[in-house]
Protein backbone atom coordinates (compact mmCIF):
# COMPACT_ATOMS: atom_id res chain seq x y z
CA UNK A 1 0.00 0.00 0.00
CA UNK A 2 1.47 3.10 -1.29
CA UNK A 3 0.00 6.73 0.54
CA UNK A 4 1.18 10.04 -0.65
CA UNK A 5 1.65 12.51 2.17
CA UNK A 6 3.39 15.28 3.63
CA UNK A 7 6.25 14.03 6.07
CA UNK A 8 8.92 16.34 5.94
CA UNK A 9 8.00 17.30 9.40
CA UNK A 10 9.34 13.83 10.74
CA UNK A 11 12.14 14.60 12.67
CA UNK A 12 12.40 11.62 15.32
CA UNK A 13 11.09 8.05 15.35
CA UNK A 14 11.04 8.04 19.32
CA UNK A 15 7.89 8.03 21.03
CA UNK A 16 9.02 9.73 23.97
CA UNK A 17 10.30 12.86 21.90
CA UNK A 18 8.48 12.77 18.67
CA UNK A 19 5.45 15.75 18.53
CA UNK A 20 4.93 16.07 14.43
CA UNK A 21 1.97 15.24 12.50
CA UNK A 22 3.72 12.52 10.95
CA UNK A 23 5.19 10.51 13.52
CA UNK A 24 1.57 9.89 14.36
CA UNK A 25 0.94 7.52 11.82
CA UNK A 26 4.19 5.29 12.68
CA UNK A 27 3.72 5.54 16.39
CA UNK A 28 0.22 4.01 15.95
CA UNK A 29 1.16 1.16 13.66
CA UNK A 30 4.49 0.31 15.27
CA UNK A 31 3.80 0.76 19.08
CA UNK A 32 0.97 -0.57 21.09
CA UNK A 33 -0.15 2.09 23.28
CA UNK A 34 -1.48 0.70 26.65
CA UNK A 35 -5.11 2.50 26.03
CA UNK A 36 -6.84 4.12 23.23
CA UNK A 37 -9.80 5.95 21.96
CA UNK A 38 -12.32 4.05 19.46
CA UNK A 39 -12.10 5.63 16.62
CA UNK A 40 -15.55 5.25 15.47
CA UNK A 41 -16.49 6.89 19.44
CA UNK A 42 -14.54 9.40 20.98
CA UNK A 43 -16.02 8.59 23.72
CA UNK A 44 -15.05 5.34 24.78
CA UNK A 45 -11.40 4.04 25.74
CA UNK A 46 -10.41 0.90 24.62
CA UNK A 47 -7.72 -1.75 25.69
CA UNK A 48 -4.90 -2.00 23.88
CA UNK A 49 -1.50 -3.61 25.83
CA UNK A 50 -3.96 -3.23 28.95
CA UNK A 51 -6.62 -5.60 28.80
CA UNK A 52 -8.31 -3.90 31.51
CA UNK A 53 -7.97 -1.69 34.31
CA UNK A 54 -9.44 -0.30 37.91
CA UNK A 55 -9.80 3.08 39.57
CA UNK A 56 -9.35 3.15 43.14
CA UNK A 57 -12.26 4.59 45.26
CA UNK A 58 -10.40 7.90 45.64
CA UNK A 59 -9.70 8.12 41.72
CA UNK A 60 -5.95 8.43 42.14
CA UNK A 61 -4.36 5.08 41.26
CA UNK A 62 -4.87 3.31 38.65
CA UNK A 63 -4.48 -0.48 38.20
CA UNK A 64 -3.63 -1.95 34.50
CA UNK A 65 -3.88 -5.64 33.57
CA UNK A 66 -1.18 -6.40 30.87
CA UNK A 67 -2.35 -8.88 28.56
CA UNK A 68 -0.66 -11.84 28.37
CA UNK A 69 0.91 -13.68 25.08
CA UNK A 70 2.01 -10.18 23.22
CA UNK A 71 5.81 -9.89 22.10
CA UNK A 72 7.78 -7.60 21.07
CA UNK A 73 9.32 -7.28 17.00
CA UNK A 74 12.46 -8.87 19.38
CA UNK A 75 10.63 -11.47 20.64
CA UNK A 76 10.80 -10.01 23.83
CA UNK A 77 7.38 -10.48 26.52
CA UNK A 78 5.33 -7.56 26.60
CA UNK A 79 5.57 -7.43 30.66
CA UNK A 80 3.71 -4.66 32.99
CA UNK A 81 7.88 -3.91 33.62
CA UNK A 82 7.86 -3.07 30.12
CA UNK A 83 4.94 -0.37 30.25
CA UNK A 84 6.52 1.34 33.45
CA UNK A 85 9.62 1.57 32.24
CA UNK A 86 8.35 3.34 29.11
CA UNK A 87 5.88 5.82 31.21
CA UNK A 88 9.43 6.57 33.06
CA UNK A 89 11.20 6.96 30.25
CA UNK A 90 9.04 9.55 29.25
CA UNK A 91 9.21 11.71 31.80
CA UNK A 92 13.00 10.74 32.95
CA UNK A 93 13.92 12.20 29.57
CA UNK A 94 11.66 15.77 29.00
CA UNK A 95 11.09 16.06 25.81
CA UNK A 96 7.54 17.85 24.13
CA UNK A 97 5.22 14.67 25.33
CA UNK A 98 6.31 14.54 28.74
CA UNK A 99 3.57 17.53 29.67
CA UNK A 100 1.30 14.60 29.43
CA UNK A 101 2.65 13.17 31.72
CA UNK A 102 4.06 15.32 34.63
CA UNK A 103 0.71 17.29 34.28
CA UNK A 104 -0.26 14.27 37.18
CA UNK A 105 2.27 15.33 39.38
CA UNK A 106 4.86 13.24 38.14
CA UNK A 107 8.56 14.60 38.12
CA UNK A 108 12.25 12.36 37.33
CA UNK A 109 12.29 12.42 41.31
CA UNK A 110 8.82 10.61 41.91
CA UNK A 111 8.17 8.50 38.43
CA UNK A 112 9.18 5.38 39.62
CA UNK A 113 7.51 5.08 42.53
CA UNK A 114 4.22 6.35 41.11
CA UNK A 115 4.60 4.43 38.03
CA UNK A 116 5.29 0.85 38.64
CA UNK A 117 4.78 -2.81 38.21
CA UNK A 118 4.02 -5.04 40.71
CA UNK A 119 4.24 -8.11 38.95
CA UNK A 120 4.58 -9.39 35.08
CA UNK A 121 1.36 -8.04 34.14
CA UNK A 122 0.23 -5.39 36.65
CA UNK A 123 0.94 -1.70 36.33
CA UNK A 124 0.08 0.73 39.00
CA UNK A 125 -0.23 4.13 37.98
CA UNK A 126 -0.40 7.09 40.55
CA UNK A 127 -1.80 10.85 40.51
CA UNK A 128 -1.37 13.52 42.41
CA UNK A 129 -4.41 14.47 43.54
CA UNK A 130 -8.15 13.04 42.19
CA UNK A 131 -9.05 13.89 38.72
CA UNK A 132 -11.93 12.69 36.54
CA UNK A 133 -11.27 9.23 35.27
CA UNK A 134 -11.83 10.07 31.49
CA UNK A 135 -8.96 12.77 31.92
CA UNK A 136 -6.74 10.69 32.77
CA UNK A 137 -7.17 7.51 31.11
CA UNK A 138 -7.92 10.19 27.78
CA UNK A 139 -4.45 11.75 28.43
CA UNK A 140 -3.13 7.42 28.28
CA UNK A 141 -4.72 7.00 25.12
CA UNK A 142 -2.81 9.26 23.49
CA UNK A 143 0.80 8.06 22.04
CA UNK A 144 2.63 8.58 25.24
CA UNK A 145 1.33 5.66 26.60
CA UNK A 146 3.37 3.77 23.65
CA UNK A 147 5.22 0.40 25.29
CA UNK A 148 8.81 0.17 24.14
CA UNK A 149 10.92 -2.77 24.01
CA UNK A 150 12.75 -1.93 27.47
CA UNK A 151 15.89 -4.75 26.97
CA UNK A 152 16.19 -3.48 23.18
CA UNK A 153 16.51 0.27 23.98
CA UNK A 154 19.05 -0.63 27.18
CA UNK A 155 20.75 -2.33 24.66
CA UNK A 156 21.72 0.93 22.76
CA UNK A 157 21.79 3.10 25.91
CA UNK A 158 24.61 5.98 25.55
CA UNK A 159 25.86 8.38 28.39
CA UNK A 160 22.42 7.45 29.94
CA UNK A 161 20.08 8.61 27.54
CA UNK A 162 17.56 6.15 27.41
CA UNK A 163 18.20 4.47 24.27
CA UNK A 164 17.07 7.85 22.75
CA UNK A 165 19.68 8.26 19.87
CA UNK A 166 18.92 5.04 19.31
CA UNK A 167 15.27 5.03 18.72
CA UNK A 168 15.52 8.20 16.89
CA UNK A 169 15.76 6.09 14.05
CA UNK A 170 14.74 2.54 14.83
CA UNK A 171 12.06 0.99 16.61
CA UNK A 172 11.15 -1.17 19.65
CA UNK A 173 8.19 -1.86 19.69
CA UNK A 174 5.18 -4.16 19.72
CA UNK A 175 2.40 -2.77 16.92
CA UNK A 176 0.87 -4.67 13.86
CA UNK A 177 4.31 -3.58 12.09
CA UNK A 178 7.63 -2.73 12.29
CA UNK A 179 10.56 -0.46 11.12
CA UNK A 180 11.82 -1.10 6.99
CA UNK A 181 13.38 2.19 6.17
CA UNK A 182 13.05 5.85 6.95
CA UNK A 183 14.55 7.90 4.40
CA UNK A 184 13.95 11.70 5.90
CA UNK A 185 12.20 14.27 3.62
CA UNK A 186 11.31 10.93 0.90
CA UNK A 187 9.55 7.87 2.21
CA UNK A 188 8.63 6.00 5.43
CA UNK A 189 8.41 2.48 4.64
CA UNK A 190 7.00 0.01 7.94
CA UNK A 191 6.49 -4.02 7.30
CA UNK A 192 3.93 -6.67 8.17
CA UNK A 193 4.70 -8.11 11.98
CA UNK A 194 3.69 -11.18 11.73
CA UNK A 195 3.63 -11.99 15.27
CA UNK A 196 1.11 -9.38 16.14
CA UNK A 197 -1.32 -10.73 18.86
CA UNK A 198 -4.27 -9.85 17.17
CA UNK A 199 -3.37 -11.39 13.92
CA UNK A 200 -1.00 -10.01 10.93
CA UNK A 201 -2.01 -7.30 9.21
CA UNK A 202 -3.62 -7.62 5.45
CA UNK A 203 -0.71 -5.70 4.07
CA UNK A 204 2.71 -6.82 3.69
CA UNK A 205 4.01 -3.27 3.32
CA UNK A 206 3.12 0.22 3.69
CA UNK A 207 4.97 3.15 2.02
CA UNK A 208 4.62 6.69 3.24
CA UNK A 209 5.89 8.68 0.17
CA UNK A 210 6.66 12.40 0.95
CA UNK A 211 4.63 14.50 -2.01
CA UNK A 212 4.65 18.00 -0.71
CA UNK A 213 2.31 19.18 -3.74
CA UNK A 214 -1.41 18.38 -3.40
CA UNK A 215 -1.56 18.76 -7.33
CA UNK A 216 1.41 16.06 -7.86
CA UNK A 217 -0.29 13.87 -5.17
CA UNK A 218 -3.38 13.91 -7.19
CA UNK A 219 -1.45 13.11 -10.47
CA UNK A 220 -0.40 10.37 -8.59
CA UNK A 221 -3.52 9.00 -7.62
CA UNK A 222 -4.62 9.10 -10.89
CA UNK A 223 -2.21 7.19 -12.81
CA UNK A 224 -2.42 4.61 -10.07
CA UNK A 225 1.36 4.77 -8.59
CA UNK A 226 -0.19 5.55 -5.39
CA UNK A 227 -3.19 3.99 -3.73
CA UNK A 228 -3.75 6.60 -0.82
CA UNK A 229 -3.34 10.45 -1.22
CA UNK A 230 -3.44 12.46 2.32
CA UNK A 231 -3.46 16.04 1.48
CA UNK A 232 -5.63 16.54 -1.78
CA UNK A 233 -6.30 20.47 -1.84
CA UNK A 234 -9.44 22.03 -2.56
CA UNK A 235 -8.81 23.16 -6.02
CA UNK A 236 -8.32 19.25 -7.07
CA UNK A 237 -11.13 17.78 -5.15
CA UNK A 238 -13.96 18.31 -8.09
CA UNK A 239 -11.45 16.56 -10.41
CA UNK A 240 -11.00 13.38 -8.22
CA UNK A 241 -14.48 13.40 -7.31
CA UNK A 242 -15.79 12.90 -10.88
CA UNK A 243 -13.23 9.89 -11.44
CA UNK A 244 -14.44 6.24 -11.00
CA UNK A 245 -11.25 5.10 -10.32
CA UNK A 246 -11.13 7.47 -7.07
CA UNK A 247 -13.25 7.61 -3.81
CA UNK A 248 -12.81 10.51 -1.61
CA UNK A 249 -13.67 10.03 2.17
CA UNK A 250 -13.77 13.30 4.29
CA UNK A 251 -12.47 12.65 7.53
CA UNK A 252 -13.41 14.41 10.52
CA UNK A 253 -9.84 15.82 12.67
CA UNK A 254 -10.15 17.75 15.40
CA UNK A 255 -8.26 20.80 14.17
CA UNK A 256 -9.45 23.77 14.18
CA UNK A 257 -9.03 27.29 12.82
CA UNK A 258 -10.19 30.26 15.43
CA UNK A 259 -9.11 33.80 15.58
CA UNK A 260 -7.24 34.87 18.57
CA UNK A 261 -8.48 38.86 19.74
CA UNK A 262 -5.62 39.86 22.06
CA UNK A 263 -7.58 41.97 25.18
CA UNK A 264 -4.39 44.42 25.07
CA UNK A 265 -5.91 46.16 22.21
CA UNK A 266 -8.06 48.73 23.68
CA UNK A 267 -10.84 48.46 20.66
CA UNK A 268 -10.32 44.48 20.63
CA UNK A 269 -11.00 44.54 24.84
CA UNK A 270 -14.43 45.89 24.47
CA UNK A 271 -17.16 42.97 24.71
CA UNK A 272 -19.63 44.98 21.98
CA UNK A 273 -16.41 44.40 18.94
CA UNK A 274 -15.56 41.19 20.20
CA UNK A 275 -19.58 40.23 19.50
CA UNK A 276 -19.25 42.69 16.20
CA UNK A 277 -16.47 41.11 14.85
CA UNK A 278 -18.64 37.36 15.36
CA UNK A 279 -21.35 39.40 13.81
CA UNK A 280 -18.96 40.46 10.82
CA UNK A 281 -17.71 37.13 9.62
CA UNK A 282 -19.75 35.32 6.75
CA UNK A 283 -18.62 31.91 7.78
CA UNK A 284 -20.54 30.08 5.36
CA UNK A 285 -19.43 32.14 2.28
CA UNK A 286 -15.71 31.20 3.56
CA UNK A 287 -16.41 27.88 3.99
CA UNK A 288 -18.45 27.39 0.58
CA UNK A 289 -15.65 29.53 -1.62
CA UNK A 290 -12.35 29.27 -0.10
CA UNK A 291 -12.48 25.90 1.84
CA UNK A 292 -14.27 23.96 -0.88
CA UNK A 293 -15.17 20.71 1.86
CA UNK A 294 -12.34 20.96 3.96
CA UNK A 295 -14.40 22.12 6.53
CA UNK A 296 -16.95 22.51 8.38
CA UNK A 297 -18.29 25.72 10.40
CA UNK A 298 -17.57 25.32 14.46
CA UNK A 299 -18.60 27.91 16.70
CA UNK A 300 -17.02 26.17 19.73
CA UNK A 301 -13.80 24.89 21.26
CA UNK A 302 -14.69 21.33 21.21
CA UNK A 303 -14.10 19.74 18.09
CA UNK A 304 -17.57 17.61 17.03
CA UNK A 305 -17.30 14.26 18.56
CA UNK A 306 -15.60 14.90 21.87
CA UNK A 307 -17.31 13.83 25.02
CA UNK A 308 -19.67 16.83 25.74
CA UNK A 309 -19.13 18.99 22.56
CA UNK A 310 -22.45 21.23 21.33
CA UNK A 311 -23.22 22.28 18.15
CA UNK A 312 -24.62 25.21 18.77
CA UNK A 313 -23.91 28.44 15.67
CA UNK A 314 -25.14 31.72 17.43
CA UNK A 315 -23.79 33.75 14.82
CA UNK A 316 -24.08 34.72 11.30
CA UNK A 317 -23.44 37.64 9.07
CA UNK A 318 -25.19 40.62 10.42
CA UNK A 319 -23.76 43.61 9.29
CA UNK A 320 -26.54 45.85 10.73
CA UNK A 321 -26.43 43.77 13.74
CA UNK A 322 -22.13 44.40 14.04
CA UNK A 323 -22.77 48.06 13.24
CA UNK A 324 -25.31 48.77 16.33
CA UNK A 325 -22.51 46.56 18.10
CA UNK A 326 -19.80 49.26 17.34
CA UNK A 327 -22.30 52.31 18.08
CA UNK A 328 -22.94 51.31 21.46
CA UNK A 329 -19.01 50.61 21.92
CA UNK A 330 -18.34 54.02 20.44
CA UNK A 331 -16.77 53.56 17.46
CA UNK A 332 -19.89 54.27 15.28
CA UNK A 333 -16.75 55.03 12.34
CA UNK A 334 -14.70 51.92 13.20
CA UNK A 335 -11.26 51.41 14.05
CA UNK A 336 -7.92 50.37 12.53
CA UNK A 337 -6.01 46.79 13.64
CA UNK A 338 -3.71 44.36 12.50
CA UNK A 339 -4.01 40.45 11.43
CA UNK A 340 -0.63 38.40 11.73
CA UNK A 341 -1.36 35.61 8.86
CA UNK A 342 0.76 32.46 8.34
CA UNK A 343 1.22 32.84 4.33
CA UNK A 344 0.20 29.98 3.39
CA UNK A 345 -3.12 28.71 1.94
CA UNK A 346 -5.85 28.69 2.59
CA UNK A 347 -4.88 31.08 5.71
CA UNK A 348 -3.69 34.33 3.53
CA UNK A 349 -7.58 33.56 1.69
CA UNK A 350 -9.59 33.29 4.59
CA UNK A 351 -7.74 37.08 6.20
CA UNK A 352 -8.36 38.76 2.87
CA UNK A 353 -12.11 37.28 3.34
CA UNK A 354 -12.18 38.49 6.60
CA UNK A 355 -10.79 41.89 5.72
CA UNK A 356 -13.49 42.44 2.89
CA UNK A 357 -16.05 41.60 5.23
CA UNK A 358 -15.01 43.37 8.23
CA UNK A 359 -14.38 46.70 5.90
CA UNK A 360 -18.06 46.87 5.34
CA UNK A 361 -18.41 48.36 9.03
CA UNK A 362 -15.14 50.73 8.95
CA UNK A 363 -12.73 47.85 10.42
CA UNK A 364 -9.57 48.36 8.72
CA UNK A 365 -7.62 45.24 8.77
CA UNK A 366 -3.95 45.38 7.71
CA UNK A 367 -2.58 41.78 7.18
CA UNK A 368 1.05 41.26 8.38
CA UNK A 369 1.70 38.18 6.74
CA UNK A 370 5.07 35.60 7.75
CA UNK A 371 5.91 32.23 7.78
CA UNK A 372 4.94 30.09 11.01
CA UNK A 373 7.76 30.67 12.99
CA UNK A 374 7.03 34.52 12.60
CA UNK A 375 3.22 34.57 12.86
CA UNK A 376 3.49 31.97 15.93
CA UNK A 377 6.88 34.10 17.78
CA UNK A 378 5.00 37.08 17.97
CA UNK A 379 1.45 35.41 19.35
CA UNK A 380 3.30 33.40 21.99
CA UNK A 381 4.57 37.05 22.85
CA UNK A 382 1.19 38.37 22.84
CA UNK A 383 2.39 41.47 20.55
CA UNK A 384 -0.64 40.92 18.15
CA UNK A 385 -3.74 42.37 17.36
CA UNK A 386 -5.51 39.74 15.93
CA UNK A 387 -3.68 35.89 15.28
CA UNK A 388 -5.43 32.99 12.40
CA UNK A 389 -4.81 30.08 14.53
CA UNK A 390 -4.73 26.65 14.13
CA UNK A 391 -5.31 24.46 16.77
CA UNK A 392 -5.34 20.48 17.26
CA UNK A 393 -5.06 18.81 20.79
CA UNK A 394 -2.81 16.45 22.55
CA UNK A 395 -5.77 14.32 23.61
CA UNK A 396 -9.32 13.67 22.61
CA UNK A 397 -10.46 14.59 26.64
CA UNK A 398 -12.40 17.65 26.21
CA UNK A 399 -10.47 19.24 28.87
CA UNK A 400 -7.24 19.56 26.69
CA UNK A 401 -9.31 22.17 24.76
CA UNK A 402 -10.68 24.00 27.71
CA UNK A 403 -7.26 24.69 29.35
CA UNK A 404 -6.22 25.90 25.84
CA UNK A 405 -9.29 28.83 25.14
CA UNK A 406 -10.61 29.29 28.77
CA UNK A 407 -8.32 28.71 31.60
CA UNK A 408 -5.78 31.21 32.39
CA UNK A 409 -5.09 31.41 36.68
CA UNK A 410 -2.13 33.90 35.74
CA UNK A 411 -2.46 36.48 33.54
CA UNK A 412 1.30 38.06 34.01
CA UNK A 413 3.60 38.63 31.22
CA UNK A 414 5.92 36.02 33.62
CA UNK A 415 2.86 33.15 34.42
CA UNK A 416 4.10 29.60 34.68
CA UNK A 417 1.30 28.27 32.21
CA UNK A 418 0.24 30.36 28.80
CA UNK A 419 -2.44 28.74 27.67
CA UNK A 420 -4.24 30.61 24.46
CA UNK A 421 -6.62 32.41 26.60
CA UNK A 422 -2.73 33.90 28.21
CA UNK A 423 -1.34 34.48 24.72
CA UNK A 424 -4.42 36.80 23.90
CA UNK A 425 -4.45 38.59 27.54
CA UNK A 426 -7.70 37.74 28.17
CA UNK A 427 -7.87 37.51 32.05
CA UNK A 428 -10.83 35.22 32.87
CA UNK A 429 -11.28 34.36 36.35
CA UNK A 430 -15.10 32.73 35.59
CA UNK A 431 -14.28 30.47 33.26
CA UNK A 432 -10.95 29.29 34.85
CA UNK A 433 -12.70 28.48 37.92
CA UNK A 434 -15.35 26.27 35.74
CA UNK A 435 -12.89 24.46 34.11
CA UNK A 436 -10.64 23.86 37.34
CA UNK A 437 -13.85 22.58 38.96
CA UNK A 438 -14.72 20.18 35.88
CA UNK A 439 -11.58 18.35 35.59
CA UNK A 440 -12.45 16.75 39.32
CA UNK A 441 -15.74 15.51 38.59
CA UNK A 442 -15.83 11.91 38.10
CA UNK A 443 -19.36 11.54 36.03
CA UNK A 444 -18.99 11.40 33.09
CA UNK A 445 -22.73 12.76 32.06
CA UNK A 446 -22.61 15.55 34.84
CA UNK A 447 -19.01 16.20 33.28
CA UNK A 448 -20.08 16.66 29.69
CA UNK A 449 -22.99 18.63 30.86
CA UNK A 450 -20.50 21.06 32.38
CA UNK A 451 -18.70 21.52 28.88
CA UNK A 452 -21.46 22.00 27.53
CA UNK A 453 -22.39 24.90 29.62
CA UNK A 454 -18.99 26.46 29.49
CA UNK A 455 -18.85 26.24 26.01
CA UNK A 456 -21.72 28.36 25.60
CA UNK A 457 -20.77 30.78 28.34
CA UNK A 458 -17.00 30.88 25.96
CA UNK A 459 -19.09 31.73 23.11
CA UNK A 460 -20.66 34.63 24.56
CA UNK A 461 -17.89 36.42 26.36
CA UNK A 462 -14.38 35.06 24.87
CA UNK A 463 -12.13 37.12 22.39
CA UNK A 464 -12.13 34.27 20.08
CA UNK A 465 -13.82 33.54 16.92
CA UNK A 466 -14.20 30.27 16.35
CA UNK A 467 -14.88 29.28 12.85
CA UNK A 468 -13.94 26.00 11.26
CA UNK A 469 -12.81 22.63 12.20
CA UNK A 470 -10.79 20.26 9.73
CA UNK A 471 -12.73 17.37 7.62
CA UNK A 472 -9.71 16.44 5.70
CA UNK A 473 -10.37 14.52 2.33
CA UNK A 474 -8.89 11.22 2.06
CA UNK A 475 -8.73 10.30 -1.96
CA UNK A 476 -8.22 6.16 -2.28
CA UNK A 477 -8.29 4.61 -5.54
CA UNK A 478 -10.92 1.80 -5.29
CA UNK A 479 -10.51 -1.49 -4.41
CA UNK A 480 -8.69 -0.20 -1.22
CA UNK A 481 -10.51 -1.11 2.25
CA UNK A 482 -10.01 -0.58 5.87
CA UNK A 483 -7.39 2.20 6.97
CA UNK A 484 -8.76 3.98 9.77
CA UNK A 485 -7.75 7.78 10.23
CA UNK A 486 -9.24 8.67 13.12
CA UNK A 487 -9.90 12.37 14.30
CA UNK A 488 -6.37 13.10 15.77
CA UNK A 489 -2.70 12.71 14.48
CA UNK A 490 -1.55 10.05 16.30
CA UNK A 491 -5.28 7.44 15.73
CA UNK A 492 -4.11 6.47 11.49
CA UNK A 493 -4.11 2.37 11.87
CA UNK A 494 -3.04 0.27 8.96
CA UNK A 495 -3.82 -2.86 10.48
CA UNK A 496 -7.16 -3.38 8.70
CA UNK A 497 -6.20 -2.02 5.33
CA UNK A 498 -6.18 -4.34 2.30
CA UNK A 499 -6.02 -3.56 -1.83
CA UNK A 500 -8.09 -5.62 -4.18
CA UNK A 501 -6.58 -4.10 -7.38
CA UNK A 502 -3.26 -5.93 -8.73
Amino acid sequence: MVMAAQIDDLITLDPAELYELSGGDYVANVYDRLVRHDPDNVAVITGVAAEGWSVSPDGRRFTFRIRPGMAFHSGNPVTAEDAAWSLQRVVRLGKGPAFLLKQFGLDAGNVESRVRATDAHTLVFETDRTYAPGFVLGSLASWVSSVVDRKAALAHEKNGDLGNGWLRRASAGSGPFRLAVWRPNEALIVDRFDGYWQGAAGMRRVVLRHIPEPGTQRLLLEKGDVDIARNIGADDLAALSANPAVRIRHVERASQYYLGLNQKNPYLRRPEVRTALKYLTDYEAINDSILKGTQLVRQTFLPRGTPGAIDDRPYRVDVDKARALLAEAGLADGFAVTMDTRNTSPTTEIAEALQAMWGRAGIRVEILPGDNKQTLTRYRARSHDIYIGRWSPDTLDPHGNAEAFAWNPDNGESAAVKTLAWRNAWDTPETSRLVAAVLAEPDPSRRAAAYADLQRLHQRISPFVLMFQDTEPVAERTGITGPVIGPTFDMVLYRDMRKSRP
